[in-house]
């Protein structure tokens, strides 16, 4: 009896330990031990953002939904709008943007419209395992989103890269399901880098504004160069492994989705969700602005954190009131501008007491980052994961920078020949109907 008794104490003091674990975790545990970003590479974060909300209006000489502080873009250098009726679902509404003064060409892509069936049916066009890309697995129906976009759009892009001196850099942009879009996107264009006129990798980014789960460890953290994820505090999207289709058909039952997730992963060993090759995750570098703190009511004043996380990249959900709020890319602007003015003011203070830190320096710092991500993978076993050739992770804001984007690129150029072509590649994926339509197919190979 008295043996009963002993066990019965130990299994509730276990559950309760759990409870109070899985209860108490807040969003800014994930990034708890990451190393604060820099005013320079958050810079573009809130002005991205600011982009992509301006695709959301029709005229931005006159906005009806205007962000604090205005768009702060100039309409004339608007080059493009595609509306739903011009994608015939084939992807989001998008914009076209080439801002002169950073020098920066920008395809916007809007998020989830709720009532958009052409939105539900590129979510639901995917299952566990589907589709297979560049040694990864990826989302099916974003991927075939992103191929469409880059072949309607590669001629405009292509134009507008080489008017203006083949040196301005292409942004790819999106928010929640446009984010999945925009990171496909980019690692499309990186391995096909012709299509716009062989512009280098060091000149392509993309910016996931609260993303999607799109693609797979190894992928994840090898374009970590090129992608990079935004994520407020608590949001639900980047947190859970449960299929996009699962998530937005129970969009009316979220917490109690999100509630039964929490409670399945708690149980699933690391080790084994890290050997899953078909489980998607949150792509690149991960920008995490934390605002709230455990046992403190209120926002405080945000600071930004950034890695590349390998092992327990935002794998727990969070029990939170704004786990959906925090989703909202109008918070997000909110709260990535104040972040970005407070990591300003903080370099200022630190400029009195110290050199300023040279930019060389910090990209030196991101480079051995991102060698030191994809080494960890591989050391954790994480499927296809492997270390690449060393590229250089430029910004042409920095003359030693360009000296090394040079050199790598003519570099590549010698070995471009071993890429394999578009044609090679819509060959790979694609198959044609008995109409002569191409339509993506599975990968052959690929697990059930």
């Amino acid at each position: 009896m008295s043996f009963l008794c002993g066990a019965e104490c130990v299994v509730c003091l276990g559950c309760s330990r759990w409870a109070w674990k899985r209860c108490t975790y807040v969003g800014s545990n994930d990034s708890a031990t990451w190393p604060l970003a820099t005013p320079d590479e958050f810079e573009p974060v809130p002005r991205i953002c600011r982009v992509i909300l301006a695709v959301y209006e029709e005229d931005l000489r006159n906005p009806k939904f205007p962000p604090s502080g205005g768009y702060r873009m100039n309409p004339d250098w608007v080059v493009k709008r595609v509306t739903y009726e011009q994608t015939q679902g084939k992807a989001p509404p998008f914009l076209i943007y080439v801002d002169h003064d950073t020098h920066e060409i920008i395809l916007a892509i809007r998020g989830l419209n709720l009532v958009k069936e052409s939105d539900y049916k590129l979510l639901l066009d995917n299952k566990l395992g589907m589709q297979m890309f560049d040694g990864g697995y990826v989302h099916h129906g974003l991927l075939e989103s992103a191929i469409w976009l880059l072949n309607e759009e590669s001629e405009t892009l292509k134009k507008l890269w080489v008017d203006n001196g083949s040196s301005y850099k292409m942004v790819f942009a999106g928010h929640s399901l446009g984010s999945g879009v925009a990171a496909l996107l980019a690692v499309v264009v990186v391995n096909h880098r012709n299509r716009l006129g062989g512009i280098q990798r060091n000149l392509i980014r993309a910016y996931a504004v609260a993303p999607a789960r799109c693609m797979s460890l190894n992928l994840a953290v090898k374009y970590a160069d090129v992608v990079y994820s935004v994520v407020l505090q608590d949001d639900f999207l980047p947190r859970t492994a449960t299929p996009l289709e699962d998530i937005f058909k129970s969009i009316f039952c979220l917490p109690c989705l999100l509630f039964a997730v929490c409670m399945r992963d708690t149980f699933i060993p690391e080790g084994r969700k890290l050997r899953d090759p078909r489980r998607l995750y949150a792509p690149g570098r991960i920008y995490h602005i934390v605002e709230r703190k455990f046992c403190r009511c209120g926002r405080f004043p945000p600071e930004v954190r950034t890695a590349i996380p390998v092992e327990g990249r935002f794998e727990h959900i969070v029990l939170s009131s704004n786990a959906t709020s925090d989703h909202a890319i109008i918070w997000i602007i909110r709260e990535a501008e104040k972040a970005l003015q407070l990591l300003k003011e903080s370099s200022i203070e630190t400029m009195r007491t110290a050199p300023k830190a040279q930019k060389l320096e910090r990209l030196k710092t991101l480079e051995k980052e991102h060698k030191d991500a994809l080494e960890r993978a591989v050391s954790l076993n994480v499927p296809h994961a492997v270390v690449p050739e060393e590229q250089p992770i430029g910004d042409l804001d920095s003359v030693a920078s360009q000296d090394q984007g040079t050199e790598a690129s003519s570099s590549r150029s010698k070995s471009s020949g071993e890429q394999t072509s578009w044609d090679e590649a819509i060959e790979k994926h694609y198959s044609r109907n008995e109409s002569g339509e191409l339509k993506l197919q599975k990968d052959i190979g690929a697990p059930n």
